[in-house]
Parts: C-alpha cells; sequence; structure tokens
C-alpha cells in the first residue's frame, strides 16, 4: 500500500483539513441518500493508500471539485479505478511529473504517511525495473508550459546534484535530504512542469533524474525506506524519459544495494542482471564492477560460492578496465577501493577470512571521501575480531569512530553498532576505550 501523495497535494490546494473533507463527504453523502459517518482518521488511511469503498471517491472529487473551482478526476486524486487503463494524462509523462512532485510536497512537508512508508516487495518493487527495461519508449518529451527551460536551468540542476552529493559524503544522509528534497521542489518542479522541446526536454529529465537518485540515498541512509524506493523509481523512470540507459543502470545499482540492505538477496541478482543487460555498450567499467561486486555479495548471502567467487572475478575485472575521467559524474562513488571492500564482505560471507582481510587493507589503504573510509574500517575491524586479532581490531575501531565523529546517517550508525557489539563480546584490553569511542561517535543526534 502505497501513500497517496496525489491526494495529499490537492488537500493543501484546497485548503481543506483532513476533518473538513470527512464532514463536507459525509454532506455530499447525504444528497445521495447516504448516511456516511466520516471522520479524520478516515482520511489519514485514504492518505495512507487506503482506498475508500463505493461512491466516497467521486464524493471526493464532487468536494474538491467545488472547492477550487474546475473538474477533478480520481486520477487527479490518485483514486484511478484497480484494474482499469488509466487515462492518458495518468499514465503519461505529464501524468508521472504530477505524481513525482507531489512526493516531493509531502516529503518536505515531512508527512508520516510518505515518509514512514514501508517499501514495497514482489511485483510493485519489480515492475518499474521491467517498465524501465522493456518498451514504449518516450517518443517526444516535449512540453508547453509557462516557463521556458534554458540550458543554464539543466546546468544549475547539475551542479545541485555535485553539490548535494558531496555533502552526503561528509555529513550523511539526515542533513542533505531536508536540503536536497526542497532543491526539488523549488527548483525541479516548476522546471519540469515549464516549456521545453524534446532535445532540451531530454537533458532536462536526466539532469532531475540524477537529483532524485541523490534524494533516494539520503532517505535510504536516513532509514526511510519507502521513500527511498519511492525516489529511486522516479529516478528509473525519468532515466527513461532521459534516452540515457547508462543513468537507468545506474539506478539500478542504487536499487541492488537497497534490496542487499533488505536481504532480498535473488532480487538483488536480479536486478543487476537487468541492469548489465539492459544498457549492454552504454554501462561503464565502473559501474559493471559495481554491479558484479554486489552480486558477489548476494550470492554469498545466498549460500552459492561459485557464482560468488565468478562475480568477484567479473567485477576485478571490470574495475581494472576504469579510466579516469572517462566516467559520468553518478559512478564517481566508484572509487579505487570500493570493489576491494565489496569483495571483502562477500568473502566474509564465504568464511574466507584472509582472502578478506586483505581485500579489506586493501581498501583502506586507498584513499576514500569521508563516509568511503568509515565503511571501510569499519569493514576490516569486523574481519579482525572474526579472525581472532582483536589488538589490530581495536586500533582500527578506533580509526574508525574518529573518523564517523559528526556524521548523520543512520547507515554508518549501524556499522558503528555493530562493530561494537563484537568488541564488547571480545572483552580485550582496550576493547571498553574503542566502546567509549564509537559510543561518542554514536551520540550525535539524528
Amino acid at each position: 500500500m502505497q501513500p497517496n501523495t496525489l491526494l495529499d497535494a490537492i488537500l493543501d490546494e484546497a485548503g481543506i483539513s483532513h476533518a473538513g473533507l470527512a464532514a463536507h463527504v459525509n454532506q455530499a453523502g447525504r444528497r445521495r441518500g447516504l448516511a456516511l459517518r466520516y471522520e479524520h482518521t478516515a482520511v489519514a488511511r485514504w492518505l495512507k493508500g487506503q482506498r475508500p469503498r463505493g461512491q466516497v471517491p467521486d464524493l471526493i472529487c464532487e468536494v474538491l471539485a467545488g472547492r477550487l473551482r474546475r473538474p477533478v478526476t480520481l486520477d487527479d486524486i490518485g483514486l484511478g479505478v484497480p484494474g482499469e487503463p488509466a487515462t492518458v494524462h495518468a499514465g503519461s509523462l505529464s501524468g508521472f511529473v504530477e505524481r513525482a512532485t507531489a512526493l516531493w510536497r509531502s516529503d518536505e512537508q515531512q508527512r508520516p504517511h510518505v515518509v514512514g512508508a514501508p517499501a514495497v516487495t514482489g511485483t510493485p518493487a519489480v515492475m518499474p525495473v521491467w517498465e524501465w527495461e522493456n518498451p514504449p519508449e518516450d517518443v517526444d518529451v516535449s512540453r508547453g508550459g509557462q516557463l521556458r527551460v534554458t540550458e543554464a536551468d539543466i546546468g544549475t540542476l547539475r551542479a545541485a546534484r555535485a553539490h548535494y552529493e558531496q555533502m552526503y559524503r561528509k555529513t550523511g544522509g539526515v542533513a542533505t535530504r531536508t536540503r536536497i528534497v526542497g532543491f526539488l521542489n523549488a527548483e525541479a518542479a516548476p522546471l519540469l512542469r515549464g516549456s521545453y522541446p524534446d532535445h532540451t526536454g531530454r537533458q532536462l529529465h536526466r539532469a532531475t533524474g540524477g537529483l532524485v537518485a541523490i534524494a533516494g540515498i539520503c532517505a535510504y541512509d536516513s532509514d526511510a525506506h519507502g521513500l527511498a524506493q519511492r525516489y529511486f523509481h522516479q529516478a528509473l523512470r525519468l532515466a527513461k524519459a532521459s534516452g540515457d540507459r547508462g543513468l537507468g543502470a545506474y539506478v539500478i545499482a542504487l536499487l541492488v544495494n537497497q534490496s542487499l540492505f533488505m536481504r532480498e538477496y535473488r532480487q538483488a541478482v536480479a536486478f543487476a542482471e537487468a541492469a548489465l543487460r539492459t544498457a549492454g555498450r552504454h554501462i561503464t567499467p565502473a559501474l559493471a564492477s559495481d554491479l558484479y561486486a554486489m552480486q558477489a555479495k548476494a550470492y554469498a548471502h545466498l549460500g552459492d560460492g561459485g557464482g560468488a567467487l565468478s562475480c568477484i572475478r567479473r567485477a576485478e575485472s571490470a574495475a581494472g578496465q576504469i579510466r579516469p575521467g572517462t566516467e559520468p559524474d553518478e559512478t564517481g562513488y566508484v572509487q579505487p577501493g570500493l570493489v576491494n571492500v565489496q569483495v571483502a564482505e562477500a568473502l566474509l560471507s564465504l568464511g574466507e577470512l584472509s582472502a578478506a582481510r586483505e581485500h579489506a587493507a586493501a581498501a583502506v589503504d586507498t584513499p576514500a571521501h569521508d563516509r568511503g573510509r568509515v565503511h571501510r574500517l569499519a569493514m576490516l575491524s569486523t574481519i579482525e575480531l572474526r579472525q581472532g586479532n582483536a589488538d589490530k581490531a581495536v586500533a582500527t575501531a578506533v580509526q574508525m569512530a574518529e573518523q564517523a565523529r559528526g556524521m548523520e546517517s543512520q547507515r554508518l550508525r549501524d556499522r558503528l553498532r555493530a562493530v561494537r557489539e563484537y568488541l564488547v563480546r571480545c572483552g580485550s584490553a582496550g576493547t571498553a576505550d574503542a566502546a567509549e569511542l564509537i559510543d561518542g561517535a554514536l551520540r550525535v543526534p539524528l
């Protein structure tokens, strides 16, 4: 059940409260001979994704149309009839833009039914990937609006994506998310609704897709997994509209990473295969190496050692083909050492501790941005503890805790807590001091 952000947005536009809508629906129902007794709690359920029964969706349209003095359809309020084809507007790119911007607005306003929504699984999780892979393609993405979109506007979006990515790497997703979502609402949304020819429109959708992907990363880093998934699905749709298969494959890599976190290992393997297959020659060595490395982790968790080792070899081969300066901005996260730490995690799951430590140590010895370095140190410390090298593990954990201080990231907190738990279990000399340092890093409020 997905939050109904379209209904939320149109209620805000109409200036009507939850209790007010319920009361007006009850009144409209009485005019049709219906005895309705809805309260604000019912509206809250509708916003969470529950579909009202009987004639109520039509009554909501009637109430809102009277308030806004324009026609309001079921698709406008996110209540198109299940099983029936969507209207042209709802299924079109312009309809997608309205749904996407409604989500950004709800996120900026911190609507609980949006921020706290769980991630979907099964068919709803897979369909956006399938739709990206398969026809129909967008033949023409031009649009006629009041605001004329220029190359300078697109340059602003690209610069913003780079800015927020760096902010995320330094401070974490919790602090960055509110800023990037505010930018999407203030800057990107008016441009998407603006006026542009097909060529400019494809650049616009690509630039916006890159921004939306970073918003998804920040939501994922904030433990808002349903919201993150919806941002990733939006970014995938924007990538398709742009015609850039490489961008789509990058977004799927983000979905693979989330699938691994959610322990949907078979889904992670399938998504990575879809990206590699569909992007084809448009996939870069950096992205291919990351996808193969994540596949290796998924196979290792599934107990398929042969599959994991095969993907490790492919990841290392692709990593050897990376050439600085030839990759798009989005794959800049695939820095030297990233594949090493991914491989180390796969080998750790397979019980290959010596080989895992070798890769983890190589990753730590390679320069990385602040966030990546914390993850690398956490992996190395974990492996050293598993090997029984308590002294080395403590020293590594101290570096990790010092590096993590000041970062607002739920994923980093997860890593810190896991290492702390291992240290406490170990109980060797120095573990108490290291645990205290980790506690200090964890005391940063989220």
